[in-house]
């Protein structure tokens, strides 16, 4: 079926995003182990994600867990340091696919301050032609709200449409829908797969 458009996620297919990593050289893997295990800190990013206030969220889960306070903190004065670095193949097969004249879109579950915050550090995330951000749709993947509402405003139909994201029940809920989709385990694997669709050629997926 002929792609009318493509679609990225953002984390760990653009950007790299990893917190425990970030914590890991900043608190220790012990203390790291010790405040996930405590804490359910992914939970209070997803509320950012679904359009909640993003230094109020981590205020509030600090104060929630006072001995670790100082820790979950830099979640927000420290965001940049966990969304790092870029992930360059990506962004070239990006930007190849719209020299093509191929639309790009990003869905992404991201709460909109942090973008705000990224978009000062990543350039190519003023590059998409649409853009469809969790934060400011109220809705997060893999709730399938969130794919009609792409599919609602960006008029293409489903089966035109190729996403890729790393996450198994994002890349399930968009084929649900009749989504062409990848799992993103790498962009050399992401850039055999728009080769196989003749979207790229070989040395433009380089």
């Amino acid at each position: 079926m002929t792609v009318q458009a493509v679609i990225f996620d953002i984390g760990n297919v653009l950007i790299e995003w990893q917190p425990e990593r970030f914590y890991d050289a900043s608190i220790g893997p012990d203390r790291r182990r010790a405040m996930f295990a405590d804490v359910d800190l992914h939970a209070m990013n997803d509320r950012v994600d679904s359009g909640g206030g993003f230094a109020d969220e981590i205020a509030r889960t600090a104060r929630d867990y006072p001995d670790h306070a100082a820790a979950i903190l830099m979640w927000h004065t420290h965001w940049l340091d966990m969304a790092r670095p870029e992930i360059p193949h990506s962004v070239r097969l990006l930007r190849a696919l719209r020299a093509r004249g191929m639309p790009v879109f990003a869905l992404s579950n991201f709460g909109l301050e942090p973008f705000g915050m990224a978009r000062g550090v990543y350039p190519f995330l003023d590059e998409f032609d649409q853009l469809y951000l969790s934060g400011a749709l109220g809705v997060t993947k893999p709730a399938p709200r969130i794919y009609e509402m792409l599919e609602q405003r960006c008029g293409i139909p489903p089966d035109r449409l190729l996403f890729t994201d790393d996450r198994a029940e994002n890349i399930d809920a968009a084929a649900a829908r009749g989504w062409q989709t990848h799992l993103f385990d790498g962009p050399e694997g992401w850039a055999a797969r728009l080769i196989a669709a003749k979207l790229l050629t070989e040395s433009e997926a380089a």
